[in-house]
């Protein structure tokens, strides 16, 4: 999948994505853990919004992303700010940057775009190997509960000044898996008339016990579960179901 026109219009429709929430989490685990000048990983770090509110709350973070595109974006994004970033190329599941990380985090659903099991597992087992003693691995993913209940089988829709889409979500082949299949609408200024692109996203997920199981596998002793950055556990209903894994 190629994310080169949905990367240009991403940041329009992250606009009110709660990026301090997500950064409110990892200071209060990065407190609970007893972490001294964390140094944090991003991995999914998309174009770069997540390493910018870091750099703003004086916490150094390295991106990881796949995408040409988004890490493009990032570091034009980053450099407006006169950070200079340090970003990758990689997948998250074959990581192998050869530096050791007292925190790592994979933020905003990344990790339900691996849609393989293995991936997943490699994935937590190349975190673990990046990670110093005592070090954390944060993440967030879809419940089961929204991808069955509230994705699958649903339309949205974004009408912007320049940019507009059309998003239908179908059942995919695996269980608790989705299509997201997106129309964009984005304004071309030289033709003054809209781009019309399509881009088709997937997503799986996998019930909380099967994550446990892989942490543990992968070889962190403490593993925590909450929900909807509040700091209790998850309901039947709740929506996003956050892990602390520590090595």
């Amino acid at each position: 999948m190629s994310y080169e026109r949905f990367a240009s219009i991403y940041d329009e429709l992250m606009s009110d994505a709660p990026y301090d929430k997500w950064v409110e989490y990892t200071k209060s685990e990065i407190s609970k853990a007893g972490l001294q000048s964390p140094k944090i990983l991003d991995l999914g770090c998309g174009t770069g919004s997540m390493l910018l509110q870091f750099a703003k709350h004086g916490l150094y973070a390295v991106g990881v992303d796949l995408s040409d595109e988004m890490l493009m974006m990032a570091k034009q994004k980053l450099e407006k700010h006169s950070i200079k970033p340090e970003l990758f190329q990689q997948d998250m599941s074959e990581l192998d940057l050869g530096q050791m990380f007292n925190c790592i985090v994979i933020y905003c659903d990344s990790l339900n775009y691996l849609q393989d099991e293995e991936r997943v597992r490699q994935t937590f087992k190349q975190a673990y190997s990046h990670l110093e003693e005592g070090g954390l691995l944060l993440f967030d993913v879809h419940s089961i509960f929204k991808i069955d209940e509230l994705f699958i089988g649903q339309t949205f829709a974004y009408d912007g000044i320049e940019n507009a889409y059309i998003w239908n979500s179908f059942e995919g082949e695996y269980p608790h898996s989705v299509v997201h299949e997106l129309t964009f609408f984005a304004w071309n200024e030289n033709k003054q008339a809209y781009d019309r692109f399509e881009e088709e996203h997937y997503q799986r997920t996998f019930s909380i016990s099967q994550y446990m199981q892989w942490g543990k596998e992968a070889g962190f002793t403490s593993m925590e579960v909450s929900s909807d950055f509040k700091n209790c556990p998850p309901s039947e209903e709740s929506e996003r179901l956050f892990f602390s894994f520590k090595k």
